[in-house]
This record gives C-alpha cells, sequence and structure tokens, in this order.
C-alpha cells in the first residue's frame, strides 16, 4: 500500500453539519468533496438512518453546494440553501424528504445565505443573508459598469472580510420567508448593521438574533442580543452591550436564550463561554466557566442545544474537542461525548420517553470526519465510511503522544509521527509544524498536511504551545504582550518559543528516527509568524516554509481584514506605543534569517495582505539571501483549506519539493 500524496486530495470527503429529525429515526447531513475536473468543491445532502437499518441516501444532486440543512417540525421536508459557490447568487429550496412532492425553490437571493431557521409551527422559514447595496451591486445581472460606481465611504473598521471582501455595504439581516411563497422575504433588522443567529421563540412570535448597533460596535467589539417581532417592527436589546454574543437558541420552555460568548472582546485571548439569558429578567448564568476551557472551538458550527432543561455544548480541551451537558440552572458540566477525537458538530433531540439522540461528525487522526450516531447514551455508532476510499489506497499514520518540559519547567502537549516505511536504526528528515491562530490547536483530528508528509519520508512533530487554546484561560493569555495592564505575558515569540523549541528538543531524544541534523519548520498565519520568528532566532533548522505569515504587525494592524483587533492580544493600540509592535515582529530580524525560506502567499489574502510576505522577500534578497515566494492568484487566506482543488494540491507538491530539496540533501540542496 502507498502513501499519501497530493493527488489524494482530490478524493478526501468530509462530514459537515449534522441535524436529527424530529422524530430521532434520521440524520440529515452534508458531504463536500472536490470536483478536479471543474476545479471546485460540491456539498451534498445525505440521510442516514440511526438504527443504521440501511445505506445512507443522497437527498441532493450535489451539483452545487447545498449546505444548511434543516428539519421542518413535522419532519416531512427539508430546507436548505443552494449556492455556485462563495459570492454567487443562492436560493432557498424545501425538498420533501419522503415524497410525495417535488424539490422546490423558495426564493433567491443576489448574495450567500449563512442560516436557516423554521418558524415552530413549520409556515415560516428565517433566513441570514447578505443585502447588497443595490447603488453599488445593482441587482442579479445587472451590475453596473466599474467606471460607473460610487466611490466607497468607509467610516468605520472591519470593512473588508477575508474571503468575502468589501462587507460593509451588504451586511447580513434576518429575513422571515412564508413557505408557501404567498410573500416575498421580509427583512426584520434593516439598516447598516449585520444580524446573525436568527432563533424563534417556542411561540412563533419572536425572533432573538445578534447584532451590534451601538456606534462605536468597532472599537469596543461588542454587540447584544436582540429580539424582534416576526410581523416585524423596532427590535429590542436583551443586553448591555458589555460582551460580544453568539450563537443563540431558544429553551423550550420560552423564558431563556443559550449562548455563546466572548465576556472581554478587546482584551483577547478569552475561553468562549456558554450561558443562559432570562428573558424576563435580564439575569445571565455561566455554564462553562467552572471547566475552565475553551466552549466555543474554533471554527464553531454548533449553538448550544436544549433537551428540557439541559443545555448541550462542545469544548475543547487537550487537543479533542468533546460534548458535555449540563442543566440550565447550573452545576458541574458532564461529559456526554468525549475520547481522543474531535466533534466538528453535532445535535441533539429529546424523543418520546425521554430518549436522547445524539448525532455528530467526529474525526480523529486516521479517519476524514464521519456521522455518528448514539442513542439513550449507547457508544456512538458511525453510519458513513467517508474514510474507506482513501484507507482502501494509502497508509494512514497515526500519531503518538508525549509531552516536553519547556525552558521554564511548563509541561507542553506534543505529538510525533514516524515516517512511513521508516527502517529500524533509520534516521529520517523531520519537520516541525506549528498551528496558525495563535488561539487554535492541533491534536486528535485528520490532518491531509501530515498524512503527506509522513508518506513522503518525513517525520512530524507538533505541540500546542503557551497562546494554544484547548487548556486553561492562563496557557491561552500567556502571549499576552508584556506592557499590557491586565495579564501581562511574554509577546508572541516569548514562551510560545520556548516551549516549541523544548517539543523539539525532547522530540529528537525520544525518537530515534529523528536526524536532528536535517530538521524543517513550517506553519501558516500564525505558524508562518512563527517560523519566520524561529528563523529569526535560531539556525537550528535546514529549511522553512512560512505561509501567509503575518511577518511585521504594526503594518498588519493597518491593512488587516482585522486591523484594529490585534491591539486587543498586544494590550494597546500601536498609537500607544509602536516599539513593542515592531520588536514583536518577525520582519525586524531579518539580517539574522540565514535558514533557506520559502514563502507561501495568496494574492487575495486580506487577514495577512501579501505585502506581509513580499516585505520578507525583498529584505533576504537584498542581503544576497536566496528567498523563494511563491504566490497563488485568486486565492484567500483560506488557500490550504479551502482553494481550488488544483491550487491545493499545487501547493501541497511545493512544500514537498521544497523541503525533499534542502532536507535531503543538505549540503547539496
Amino acid at each position: 500500500m502507498t502513501g499519501m500524496t497530493a493527488r489524494d486530495l482530490s478524493i478526501l470527503a468530509h462530514a459537515g453539519e449534522v441535524r436529527v429529525a424530529p422524530d430521532g429515526r434520521r440524520i440529515a447531513y452534508t458531504v463536500i468533496t472536490a470536483d478536479t475536473q471543474a476545479n471546485r468543491y460540491r456539498t451534498r445532502i445525505w440521510l442516514a438512518n440511526v438504527n443504521a437499518s440501511a445505506p445512507p441516501r443522497p437527498l441532493t444532486a450535489g451539483a452545487w453546494a447545498d449546505t444548511l440543512p434543516r428539519w421542518s417540525p413535522d419532519g416531512r421536508s427539508l430546507a436548505f440553501a443552494r449556492s455556485a459557490g462563495l459570492g454567487e447568487e443562492a436560493a432557498l429550496w424545501i425538498v420533501p424528504v419522503d415524497g410525495p412532492g417535488e424539490i422546490s425553490q423558495l426564493c433567491s437571493r443576489p448574495d450567500e445565505i449563512t442560516d436557516l431557521a423554521w418558524s415552530p409551527d413549520g409556515t415560516q422559514l428565517a433566513v441570514v443573508a447578505r443585502v447588497p447595496d443595490p447603488a453599488r451591486y445593482g441587482t442579479p445581472g445587472k451590475r453596473p459598469p466599474v467606471g460607473a460606481l460610487p466611490p466607497r465611504r468607509i467610516n468605520q473598521l472591519f470593512s473588508t472580510l477575508n474571503a468575502h471582501g468589501w462587507i460593509y455595504d451588504r451586511p447580513t439581516h434576518v429575513l422571515v420567508v412564508p413557505v408557501d411563497g404567498s410573500a416575498s422575504p421580509q427583512d426584520l433588522t434593516e439598516g447598516p448593521w449585520a444580524a446573525s443567529s436568527p432563533a424563534w421563540s417556542p411561540d412563533g412570535t419572536r425572533l432573538a438574533f445578534v447584532s451590534a448597533r451601538h456606534e462605536d460596535w468597532d472599537l469596543d467589539l461588542c454587540n447584544d442580543i436582540w429580539v424582534v417581532s416576526a410581523l416585524g417592527g423596532t427590535p429590542e436589546a436583551l443586553t448591555d452591550t458589555s460582551a460580544s454574543w453568539a450563537l443563540l437558541s431558544w429553551s423550550p420552555d420560552g423564558n431563556r436564550l443559550a449562548f455563546t460568548y466572548d465576556p472581554t472582546p478587546a482584551d483577547e485571548p478569552r475561553h468562549g463561554r456558554v450561558g443562559v439569558l432570562d428573558i424576563e429578567t435580564g439575569n445571565r448564568r455561566e455554564l462553562s466557566t467552572v471547566l475552565d476551557r475553551n466552549a466555543s472551538p474554533y471554527p464553531n458550527q454548533s449553538a448550544p442545544v436544549w433537551t428540557g432543561s439541559d443545555v448541550w455544548f462542545r469544548v475543547e480541551e487537550d487537543g479533542a474537542i468533546h460534548v458535555y451537558r449540563v442543566d440550565a440552572g447550573g452545576g458541574i458540566p458532564t461529559l456526554m461525548l468525549g475520547g481522543k477525537r474531535v466533534v466538528r458538530a453535532f445535535d441533539v433531540i429529546e424523543v418520546s420517553g425521554a430518549t436522547r439522540v445524539l448525532a455528530a461528525a467526529i474525526t480523529d487522526p486516521i479517519e476524514l470526519t464521519e456521522v455518528y450516531a448514539s442513542v439513550a447514551g449507547e457508544a456512538p455508532r458511525r453510519l458513513t465510511d467517508l474514510t474507506r476510499s482513501l484507507r482502501e489506497r494509502v497508509e494512514l499514520i497515526a500519531p503518538e503522544r508525549f509531552t516536553a518540559v519547556s525552558a521554564d519547567g511548563v509541561e507542553v502537549e506534543c505529538w510525533a509521527m514516524a515516517p512511513r516505511g521508516v527502517a529500524a536504526g533509520e534516521r529520517a528528515p523531520t519537520i516541525l509544524n506549528i498551528h496558525g491562530g495563535p488561539f487554535t490547536s492541533y491534536g486528535w483530528f485528520f490532518f491531509d498536511e501530515f498524512q503527506l508528509q509522513v508518506s513522503a519520508g518525513f517525520g512530524v512533530i507538533y505541540c500546542n504551545p503557551r497562546g494554544s487554546s484547548g487548556y486553561s484561560e492562563a496557557w491561552g493569555r500567556a502571549i499576552r504582550w508584556p506592557e499590557a495592564e491586565t495579564d501581562p505575558g511574554s509577546g508572541w515569540g516569548g514562551v510560545d518559543y520556548d516551549d516549541v523549541m523544548a517539543c523539539v528538543d525532547e522530540a529528537c531524544k525520544r525518537f530515534d528516527w529523528i536526524d536532528d541534523a536535517r530538521l524543517g519548520v513550517q506553519g501558516g498565519s500564525y505558524g508562518g509568524y512563527m517560523t519566520s520568528w524561529i528563523v529569526g532566532h535560531t539556525d537550528r533548522f535546514v529549511a522553512a516554509c512560512s505561509e501567509r505569515a503575518a511577518n511585521n504587525l504594526l503594518l498588519l494592524e493597518c491593512s488587516s481584514d482585522a486591523a484594529g483587533s490585534f491591539r486587543t492580544e498586544v494590550g494597546f493600540t500601536h498609537l500607544d506605543r509602536s516599539e513593542p509592535y515592531t520588536r514583536h515582529s518577525p520582519s525586524s530580524y531579518v539580517a539574522s534569517m540565514h535558514t533557506p525560506m520559502l514563502l507561501i502567499h495568496s494574492e487575495d489574502d486580506l487577514r495577512c495582505p501579501i505585502s506581509q510576505a513580499e516585505e520578507l522577500f525583498v529584505g533576504l534578497r537584498l542581503l544576497g539571501r536566496n528567498p523563494e515566494l511563491v504566490r497563488f492568484p485568486g486565492e484567500n487566506h483560506e488557500l490550504s483549506r479551502s482553494g481550488s482543488p488544483a491550487h491545493r494540491m499545487q501547493r501541497a507538491d511545493i512544500i514537498l519539493e521544497w523541503f525533499t530539496r534542502k532536507l535531503r540533501d543538505p549540503a547539496g540542496g
């Protein structure tokens, strides 16, 4: 059996959202696949029986991006959104699950649909969709010529968003659509403010949603929970603009709203928390803080779910993502779905006899995201086998967990993967991989890049240094800047640098297959930052690949789509003090960079604009070094995850070729 190659990226299939039918007998889920001929991705909706009495069957054709499957309250139909791709016209469809009837289009939108929710009586759908300014975007098929467009007038931060472009003049709104098609969509959240996360009250008279409608929302980064009549009218705020709220769900008795939230969005990072709001009194109760773990894992696809008086939510811990349940009145959350795996999405309902049915999309290091179901607390049963086509043709390598002790005595969680086919006594070149974020994590999930590297004959090591999520909040906040007024830390490139280097040291001692004279380092985004930082502070690595990196933090705080938010981790703005931004920027240490560098960047990256790579490339070349810069046209910050299939395969080959050239023969590379 062979190892995984870049060509195998085209056969990867991942489960996405999962939704349990009201009767608890079936699960609707999405599957994302690559269409290499069309050089795009397809998303198809499937149905699976919870008891696995029959093979799963497709519900939609899969010729488009069919997303957001939502069961009607009677379980007879599914609503979903369909589009040709990001930024293209989208439509809302309804399909009968068992017949009679045909699939029907309910309405279309000029831009993407990002959320759906049925009214409790099944007569209406709440839709979250972008509402473009017609003066700039015209009507579908009739966009004004560029030369006739008015100038853009910007008066707040965050006017663009990576992979989406300009958003200030096309905010997301909550609209209500009658299912019988008797009327056009009604906009319940008109105005320049973005709105998201609609949740119907159990009696169907109101919708709750999240929106930032105060003047300085771009400075304090707060928003509010609002309610509005399903018939329209003026929304009413339920919160006091003191935090950042998201992902709402209404309790069955109609008295409370569950939510996720960030308590101090201008003072980051913080654990995402889960709580409930008493609608009548405004009192709030936190439900997840006792765990001291992040209860809003990135990317968060699952709102808290109610069963009776219990609230279910995901928690990120020690490289895994689990599902917990807690009484909305408080108490210690109970682990409901754990193990060395990552729950990407979940849903749970309570059916007759108080039987609970849990559906989950789960991945582990040698399994793509598959659909599982659990009834009445039994062990989850796998309902899909999306990994089979890969497993039948390639050998997948599982990681070995170990710990390393950092310079100050702190223990760091690490993993290692031996190269495929390494013989006893043989030593292999090894690549240190560093995750992005920094408030994200590596761990117990399938990662194609690791499998590609070990299949190409490289060892792989990785860890979750301080600054990562999934551990204590203090762990995540340890790399705030030393000048910060609250929780000062080392700054980026401080203890996080010590931690990843400790991982390398311990791995070289522990695993005799590592050739410590042929080490490489790679990372993207913050991982790219750390890669650039590392080669500016040590010559230990033979080659480096710094991808979509943050190399100049002072420039980034003015040019990124998130410009103005880096201050939340630094602790102050660059206007107050610019020197700390420069001091912690890898570009300040370009003269010390002697390690051969491959710089990969996307030309449409709005998170870390390509100037971040260009600055480093120019500096290195002026010093007589030989960096290589690879630019991907038409791609953004998400190239490695959702770039076109052709570009993703090319990128993988470029990285493997680079390390093969530099690490196989360091003297001659």
